[in-house]
Order: C-alpha cells, then structure tokens, then sequence
C-alpha cells in the first residue's frame, strides 16, 4: 500500500462565491494523505489570489495548463456544469483521477461520455451526501436488519435555493441548458441519499410545479425567467423493498430548514436529521434508532469552511472530505468503492425518470444492478 502524499488541483477555486472555497479547500486540508498542489481559474489575477489565499503551491490562468501538470495526481472540477465535459475528457486523457461536482454532464448523453471515458481510472462524483458517517451508519443498520422488514419511509427536504429571489450571479441555476437544476442538483441529492439507506429505486411515480416562474435578481431589480421545476414531490420503491414518499422544497428560510428521512420497519425505526439551508449534502446528519447501535466515526474534516467562504457555507466541507478520503484509499491499494462517474450515470438516469414520470403522468421503471 503506498503511502505517498497525494497532489490535488482544483479547476474553479476562486476566491469570490466558490463553492471549492467553501468545501473542497477545506476537505483536502484535513486529509493527511493530500496536499493542495494547484489551482486554477481562468484568469491570472484570480488565479494567483486563489493560490495565495489557499495556499496552493502553485496557479494557472489555464486550467488545461493544469491538467498537463505531471505532478498533479488528481484533478478537481468544480465549474459551472457546461464546461464539465471538456476539462473531464482532457483530464482522463491525460491520464488523472478526476473529482467532478455533480452533475457531471449538462445532459444524461454527456454524463453516459464522460463515464464511458474514465475506463480503469479513479473517478468522485460531487454526490457526497452518501459518504456522510451517519448514512453509512444507517445503511449498516438495515443491512443488520436490526429493524426488521422495510416497510416504509418517508423524507422532507428543504433548500433556501429555488426561490422566488436570487443574485444575477446564480441565475444559471435557473436555465435549462446549464443542467444544473433544482432536479438535478437538489432532489439528485435528496435521493443519493435515500438510495444509499434503502437501495436504488426501482420504481418511481412524480409530480413536479414551476412555483415561482418568474423571479427577481435582488442586486439588479431585474426579473429573469426560471425554465425548470422549483417542486418536487414522488413515491418510490427501492430494492431493498421500501415504500418512499418523498417530497423536496425549495426557497425555504434558514429557519426551517431541514431533512428528514424517517424509515419504518417491522421491528423498528430509524432517523436522519439535519437543518442545512443548502440541503442534505451540505451538513452534517444526525443519526437515532430505536436499536442500540455504534455511534458513526467523527468526520474527517471539521464543519469550519475555507478562508474566503461566507459563514452559511460552514459544514460544507464534511461530506466532501468523505469523498477525497475514500479516494485517496483507492488510489492507494487499487480498489474502487469511491462513487465516480458510473455512480454519476446511475443518478442522472434516476433524475431522468423523475422527469418522465412527472411529464406523463406514468410510473417510471429502472433497471436494478
């Protein structure tokens, strides 16, 4: 097994509303086993502030400059959803273990591109909430089956995002063609999780609303136009048996934030909660049961955010350092229990059928593996 320190470069660490700020800075630096090689933007000023505020060894105003770099072993992409696919083609191209935010394509057919390329190489997909100790905590405890036969479960989820009021510089969120939506971002990741406890859904029933089709950009006065759903609410059946309703809620106040998923079985129950604005794949969860059960490990990397993140961000780091840490054990002895980019395909595939099912009113089955 080596021990070798591995070198990381981030494609989008700005210093100025990065989510890599927030998250990916801060989950690196708890790692023992990686280091903050690099750092990329696009152009040299922000490059070199990025460096200097990171602390990264070195800057690139080009980030396939980056890529080429023969030191770096990893490279993380964490741009906006369009540019994903031709920085993630050249970096498995060039032979690196990728970290991509999700989702990885702008459309299932970039994804299924992506995926298909990264052959025998190490690959993270951004859907970190399944690496959260206290999910992985639950899936073992149904696994147990100290709660007996699934009968049941039912989630609420919130994201402060969505709403009827956003900054110009978060109105890509709201058009369809930069493929990151409240579907594929936020009940993505509401159902990763939901998947990770009581297995991959198998079946899935949907109704969608565009609650808030037009909205104000507070900085400018200006009304832009939201081109995707702002509501979710589903049933589902997963592999494991259960019965999920599940409903999604977004522009909900930091004051009643939440994530609840609540799973009945026939000789008990258990819980996740959690109460970040930004949803589920953010903060920390708390785990109850009502069977006695080893607490979760403590996280690796602390709630604390990166020096340049605002303090709503603060928790962000926690799940992502999951995911850099089950990384590097891979890169390390060979294996591959990191969910990467074919994990990447599965979850865009869910979303699709969310989307069918909301369109035509028919039940959506997906293929069980």
């Amino acid at each position: 097994m080596s021990t070798k320190q591995l070198r990381v470069g981030i494609i989008g660490a700005d210093t100025q509303a990065s989510w890599a700020g927030a998250s990916h800075i801060p989950a690196i630096q708890a790692n023992p086993s990686l280091v903050l090689a690099a750092v990329a933007t696009r152009h040299e000023q922000s490059a070199k502030a990025a460096a200097e505020a990171f602390g990264a060894e070195r800057w690139y105003a080009d980030p396939y400059a980056l890529i080429q770099d023969d030191s770096i072993d990893i490279v993380t992409i964490a741009v906006k959803v369009p540019a994903h696919l031709n920085l993630v083609l050249a970096a498995l191209k060039a032979n690196k273990a990728v970290y991509c935010e999700a989702p990885l394509g702008s459309t299932l057919g970039e994804t299924e591109e992506m995926a298909a390329a990264a052959g025998a190489l190490h690959t993270a997909i951004g859907l970190q909430g399944r690496m959260n100790p206290s999910v992985r905590r639950a899936a073992e405890i149904i696994a147990a089956g100290k709660i007996g036969r699934l009968m049941s479960a039912n989630v609420r989820a919130t994201t402060f995002g969505y709403g009827p009021q956003s900054s110009s510089v978060y109105d890509y969120f709201n058009k369809a063609a930069s493929g990151a939506s409240f579907l594929t971002i936020t009940t993505a990741h509401v159902l990763n999780v939901v998947e990770a406890v009581l297995g991959n859904i198998t079946e899935v029933d949907a109704r969608t609303e565009l609650l808030w089709p037009e909205i104000q950009l507070v900085d400018t006065g200006e009304t832009s136009v939201r081109e995707t759903p702002d509501h979710v609410d589903l049933v589902a059946k997963t592999t494991l048996g259960a019965s999920v309703s599940a409903q999604v809620l977004a522009g909900v106040s930091a004051d009643d934030a939440h994530f609840i998923l609540e799973v009945r079985g026939s000789d008990g129950w258990l819980k996740l909660t959690g109460n970040h604005l930004a949803g589920v794949q953010v903060g920390d969860l708390v785990l109850s049961a009502s069977t006695e059960f080893v607490q979760p490990e403590p996280p690796v990397a602390s709630g604390s955010v990166g020096p340049t993140a605002a303090d709503f961000w603060t928790g962000a780091p926690i799940n992502v350092s999951e995911v850099y840490a089950s990384l590097a054990r891979d890169i390390a002895t060979g294996t591959f229990n990191t969910p990467g980019f074919a994990h990447a395909v599965h979850n865009s595939r869910l979303i699709a059928a969310v989307e069918r099912a909301a369109q035509t009113g028919e039940r959506q089955r997906l293929p069980t593996r």
